[in-house]
């Protein structure tokens, strides 16, 4: 496969130079992006494959429901549906998605809404819900729309500095383009990463002095869902791990580190199981998932355990990122 991706090296050059025209032509107004009256935060990256979106959009909203009332627009990514849904208690996770699902499930009280045209989306929901605050999810390549505050977010194992153009590399857009984040975090960091290694990857982003680099590290809930259980109760079970994300690796490096022996059917990410991958999964004695796999499967498996994840900050990152929120939306208010 990496064999293949360095023979595609030419094919990423027009890659490259087709995401350089079009920022370009939007930097120079000659395509426009727009900004509208509700604010609006974006978190987003500059590659495909994981980097925590999902996770941080729940940071966001339990850091800011309290105080504003709250939408979530995503595309809705592998749905099965077309143009503009706002989520119901009847939306199902194959015409939502399964991220904005999985955002509507754990947050039943937050407008969740899912549209390839974020602006449409985006008028949609002034309409209907008058949000205070609608977080885009997944949207920093999409310049249609001008966000009031982004968080752009590299993963530790592949950061966007080191990266290429797709399909050689990862980058689906510039790296240049981080320069209109406002927040940046490195993923998915070593829980133990070191102040020079941090100082090391700030000096190699040489970022503007008013932009603020953070460093996260995943955690994962111990205390398993679905079926209660403590995640110490597995080690002596026969488990099946069951995943469709875009980078599995943290997990599977987690259970090992916890002590958990398992076997892995490993799926590409966002995907819907066939009938007969459910029966074989089915046959497993103990399955344990993903949140985001969880809700694709929830309704076809019974016994299924699922292990939350969230971000956790070193040092004061997470009082860094809410101070800067409240500057923000305090200052555009």
């Amino acid at each position: 496969m990496q064999v293949l991706r360095k023979l595609l090296f030419p094919i990423s050059l027009i890659y490259g130079l087709i995401v350089f025209l079009r920022n370009r032509l939007y930097d120079i107004g000659i395509f426009s992006s727009r900004q509208f009256a509700t604010k609006t935060i974006c978190v987003g990256n500059l590659s495909v494959g994981g980097t925590g979106k999902t996770p941080m959009i729940e940071l966001l909203v339990r850091s800011l429901s309290s105080s504003y009332t709250l939408a979530i627009l995503s595309r809705g990514y592998k749905r099965k549906s077309a143009g503009f849904l706002l989520a119901t208690e009847n939306t199902s996770v194959e015409d939502l998605g399964d991220e904005p699902f999985q955002l509507k499930t754990k947050f039943p009280d937050v407008a969740v809404a899912v549209d390839a045209d974020r602006r449409n989306g985006i008028n949609q929901l002034e309409n209907i819900i008058k949000p205070e605050v609608i977080l885009l999810d997944d949207a920093f390549q999409h310049r249609k729309v001008k966000p009031d505050f982004s968080i752009l977010l590299t993963a530790y194992d592949n950061l966007y500095i080191d990266d290429w153009y797709l399909p050689t590399g990862n980058l689906r857009d510039a790296k240049g383009e981080a320069k209109r984040a406002h927040i940046i975090v490195v993923t998915k960091c070593p829980s133990e990463i070191s102040k020079q290694e941090r100082a090391t990857i700030a000096a190699k982003m040489n970022l503007a002095p008013d932009q603020k680099l953070l460093f996260s590290y995943l955690m994962y809930n111990t205390d398993l869902k679905g079926t209660e259980m403590s995640l110490e109760a597995l080690k002596d079970k026969k488990v099946t791990l069951v995943t469709g994300i875009a980078n599995p690796e943290p997990l599977e490096r987690f259970l090992t580190s916890a002590g958990l022996t398992f076997e892995h059917l490993k799926f590409k990410d966002h995907h819907f199981f066939t009938d007969q991958e459910i029966v074989d999964i089915k046959s497993k004695e103990c399955i344990l998932t993903t949140e985001k796999d969880y809700v694709r499967l929830q309704t076809k498996i019974a016994q299924l355990h699922y292990i939350e994840v969230k971000h956790e900050f070193l040092e004061h990152g997470k009082e860094v990122l809410e101070a800067a929120l409240h500057q923000f939306m305090t200052k555009t208010s």
